[in-house]
């Protein structure tokens, strides 16, 4: 990975000291004279944002000074590749005692770009690093990496054909089986809902289910699910060119099912995997799916369309249908699904909806130690009076705009088994301004938390 350079391949790089205001005396003091020379001439006292090169001395090679804000932990350094002169740089112990691991990999999250229509404007400052943190790490990255550019494609790009290549390319890698329903193979074999909001795209671009799977029938059944919508024009419930700009982004689900799948597989968790990805784009023809029409889903339940624009949950149920069939140990799925979320929450706080309380604390516990937050939500069942149809058995919307994120939960839940632990992870996927670690654009949320939980669980 550009972020990084080997030990081994590193012939020389620069003194990378991180200080803070608080340590910023007992560090200069060490350092001598000439460096709190330095750091007064340029009135430099460990400020979070700001570094200062001290060049060369008698007694050692060049040094950075670099400030932290206090308690940065993963994102100490994740403005700095970006920003610092181009050029090889190591820790020194004589900072902050970072833990080079989260060093690294938010070095990794802050020296990303994408940059498949446009060169980044330089090339990052490289963090050198031993074999062990870069295999305590590398996974991670890549599997952000993946996230971010998968979102980050335009749609012309990153149709439902393309998305589903992605999971394709995963099986290869890793030598799993692989199948993939297109079309009308979806209503032959029972994919009602996916087909019907992908059917109103072009031939090129038809709906298809992705399925990847891996691991000893014997072994604990994980089974992932991404929603896949590569782009929602809302339908014949058309979005306004405002709330129609980024969705480019609505296959977000899918991109953080496909990677952690991926994290799965490189760490060799001892579990049977299942991954489905739906993909759709939600277009406008003659041909699309309409208000008030009734689907008679996988799950045998039928769903009166009350709005086009909530067709999210609408590929996602024959999924979930199909996953829960499986009678697996667990099922997650993955969702940009509704802006109630993000007005509740914020961008930067994923919703997670859990049927198990012991599993939602668990994957709380990991968000916290990997500083990948989430927040619980609760699946308050009476708010299903809000999805009531009076000729269906559930509408896949209503005319309340009350907990809507609620009641996109409660609509998925119906189609899990009572006796299977699942959990609805509704994702933002985005960046919508630069931060350090957290580039403008795609973004993965939640990914360390759900690896750190499933190793935990399947150890």
């Amino acid at each position: 990975m550009d972020a990084w350079i080997s030990a081994a391949d590193a012939s020389a790089s620069t003194a990378l000291i991180a200080v803070d205001t608080k340590s910023f005396d007992d560090t200069i003091a060490m350092l001598g004279e000439h460096a709190r020379e330095l750091c007064a001439a340029n009135e430099f006292k460990g400020e979070s944002g700001r570094f200062l090169g001290l060049g060369k001395s008698s007694e050692s090679g060049p040094i950075m000074l670099a400030g932290c804000a206090p308690n940065s932990g993963l994102y100490a350094l994740a403005s700095l590749p970006r920003r610092l002169p181009l050029g090889n740089y190591h820790l020194d112990t004589r900072g902050l005692a970072l833990d080079p691991a989260q060093a690294a990999l938010g070095w990794a999250l802050g020296a990303y770009r994408f940059s498949r229509y446009r060169r980044a404007n330089r090339d990052a400052a490289r963090l050198v690093i031993d074999e062990a943190t870069r295999a305590q790490v590398s996974s991670l990255a890549e599997a952000a990496t993946l996230t971010r550019d998968l979102i980050n494609t335009p749609t012309q790009d990153m149709g439902p054909a393309e998305l589903a290549a992605a999971v394709a390319s995963l099986a290869r890698r890793h030598h799993c089986d692989y199948r993939e329903w297109l079309g009308d193979e979806l209503l032959r074999d029972n994919f009602p809902t996916i087909h019907a909001v992908g059917r109103a795209a072009t031939a090129a671009r038809a709906p298809r289910l992705a399925m990847l799977s891996h691991g000893d029938a014997s072994a604990p059944h994980v089974v992932l699910v991404g929603k896949g919508v590569c782009f929602d024009s809302g339908g014949l419930d058309l979005k306004t060119a405002d709330g129609m700009r980024w969705m480019k982004k609505d296959m977000g689900g899918a991109a953080h099912a496909i990677a952690l799948a991926g994290l799965i597989l490189d760490a060799k968790l001892p579990v049977r995997l299942s991954l489905l990805i739906p993909a759709v784009e939600n277009a406008v023809s003659s041909d699309s799916f309409r208000p008030g029409e009734v689907i008679r889903t996988r799950g045998n339940i039928s769903v009166e369309i009350d709005n086009t624009d909530a067709e999210g949950r609408l590929v996602l149920c024959d999924a979930l249908a199909y996953a829960g069939e499986m009678k697996p140990d667990l099922i997650l799925d993955f969702a940009t699904l509704t802006g109630a979320a993000r007005v509740a929450l914020g961008p930067d706080l994923p919703a997670l909806f859990c049927n198990r309380d012991d599993i939602a604390n668990a994957l709380l516990g990991a968000g916290s130690q990997t500083q990948d937050p989430l927040w619980r939500m609760p699946l308050w069942r009476p708010y299903l009076t809000m999805l009531e149809s009076y000729i269906a058995d559930l509408a896949n919307s209503g005319s309340s705009r009350h907990a809507g994120a609620i009641t996109a939960a409660l609509f998925l839940e119906r189609f899990v088994p009572d006796a299977t632990p699942w959990c609805h992870l509704d994702v933002y996927s985005w960046n919508d301004s630069e931060r350090p670690g957290h580039p403008k654009g795609g973004e993965a949320q939640g990914l360390r938390a759900y690896l750190e939980f499933l190793k935990k669980r399947y150890a």
